[in-house]
């Protein structure tokens, strides 16, 4: 039982890795009009509804701590942000089902512009910038919509690679009966 813990932990860990990598590194390179998609935005939401509060929380919180570590600027900023990000989405792990891929993209969508909300507040408000209209229509709206279209290529992947996980469990919870 312990083994496959360690294993889940594991998978999580490269899950958030690779996705902090292709956030860095390539993303950039398809940004369209200044914006590219939050990939680790949909690896925090994803797991949050998909496997609770808890491990919401752990995963976004690990996932904005890779993005403080980046950007340099404050520590526990975006940790934070995340932090609540994956908790809240995980609220909504008893109605969540595997085969409705509307929920997941409500969530993230939603997801997407509180994040968006809350940057704007905590970094550009804070200093008496007050053109929100405008953050709104260059930056939340347009990378609410491109992280949309990626969520269609990667959720299906952390949900397979969610169900190979849960029906590992499964056996060997079975064995143990």
């Amino acid at each position: 039982m312990k083994l496959i813990k360690i294993r889940r932990i594991i998978v999580t860990a490269v899950i958030l890795l690779a996705a902090y990598l292709m956030q860095t590194a390539v993303f950039p390179a398809l940004e369209i009009a200044g914006v590219k998609p939050n990939l680790m935005l949909i690896v925090t939401a994803s797991f949050g509804f998909m496997r609770g509060s808890r491990e919401g929380m752990l995963v976004g919180f690990a996932s904005g701590l890779l993005i403080d570590i980046q950007s340099g600027d404050m520590i526990g900023f975006y940790s934070l942000i995340y932090l609540v990000t994956g908790y809240v989405n995980g609220i909504f792990e008893q109605i969540y089902f595997d085969e409705d891929i509307k929920l997941p993209l409500f969530l993230i969508a939603g997801s997407d512009i509180l994040y968006g909300g809350a940057v704007y507040f905590l970094t550009f408000l804070l200093r008496s910038d007050f053109n929100f209209l405008f953050y709104l229509n260059r930056i939340i709206i347009p990378e609410t919509i491109y992280t949309i279209v990626i969520t269609l290529v990667i959720y299906p992947l952390l949900l397979y690679i969610n169900h190979r996980l849960e029906e590992e469990e499964k056996r060997s919870a079975s064995k143990f009966v």
